[in-house]
């Protein structure tokens, strides 16, 4: 692998933007896989630490490669306000959204018996309304499904303001934890323990917003896989159970979050560490 990466044939950040991004997705998507399917996971924490862990995983892995973004709103961020090419955001995005298709279509294969008796016990008809009770093992939706179908009183929980603001609020809090633990001049960083502070972070949002919006901040996590159920029997369901909620709250929505983290991060933290005295 090191030599066809050296000959040019499979650019070292390509390796760790899709690897990366396949671990992130086939961890997270798969805690939601067993939970929703066979009940392995009981409670939101459950599945909340498999994702952080599984991002901290990744992140160990993939960083020296390609800095493990994993992330078009972490990319996008780091190009408007840290210094990241623009020429690579476009390469960064493809290898990220192909790493989450790729998980989609591995957890897929691996709970095939499952989900076929999930939905069969369920009586939930693929593709039609109410199979977003199955369709949430891949894409999200808001308020969290919690595999059921959706009713009036569940939808009248959360709308797509507050949804757009939920997947903002925990991207920006997300890439703001990512460009303080990163930042060389930041005396009490984590260091080798930035993975796992990274991971931490993604527990502790999960934790308390996946009730309401699944908690995706990752337009790569939520949109591969969602392409990937429209293909394999859910139809339109994922892209109209919410509306154009799919596009505005869980592409839009982070996007957005981590222009805000990252100028947060520009406006008080970086300005703040280059004013502490050099470390000796």
């Amino acid at each position: 692998m090191s030599g066809i990466v050296a000959r040019g044939r499979l650019p070292a950040w390509a390796v760790g933007e899709f690897f990366g991004t396949f671990l992130l997705a086939f961890f997270g998507c798969g805690s939601v896989c067993a939970a929703v399917l066979t009940g392995a996971q009981v409670g939101v924490f459950q599945v909340a630490i498999v994702w952080g862990l599984g991002i901290a995983t990744a992140i160990y892995l993939t960083g020296s490669l390609s800095g493990a973004h994993l992330n078009p709103a972490v990319t996008l961020a780091l190009a408007a306000w840290n210094g990241f090419s623009w020429r690579r955001v476009p390469g960064y995005v493809v290898a990220q959204l192909l790493g989450a298709f790729a998980a989609a279509a591995a957890l897929y294969l691996a709970f095939a018996g499952p989900l076929r008796v999930f939905e069969e016990t369920h009586h939930i008809l693929r593709g039609q309304p109410g199979s977003e009770a199955s369709a949430m093992i891949f894409g999200e939706f808001f308020p969290n499904p919690g595999g059921r179908p959706f009713d009036s009183k569940a939808m009248a929980m959360i709308g797509p303001g507050t949804a757009f603001y939920v997947e903002a609020l925990g991207t920006a809090i997300l890439v703001l934890v990512i460009l303080c633990t990163t930042d060389e001049r930041n005396g009490s960083r984590p260091g080798l323990l930035t993975a796992a502070t990274i991971g931490l972070t993604i527990t502790m949002l999960i934790s308390l917003l996946a009730p309401l919006t699944m908690a995706g901040f990752n337009p790569a996590r939520d949109f591969a896989p969602r392409v990937f159920s429209a293909l394999t029997g859910w139809g339109s369901v994922p892209f109209t159970a919410n509306g154009s909620g799919w596009f505005t709250v869980y592409i839009l929505g982070p996007i957005t979050g981590g222009q805000l983290g990252a100028i947060l991060y520009r406006l008080f933290f970086k300005r703040s560490y280059a004013l502490l005295p050099a470390e000796n």
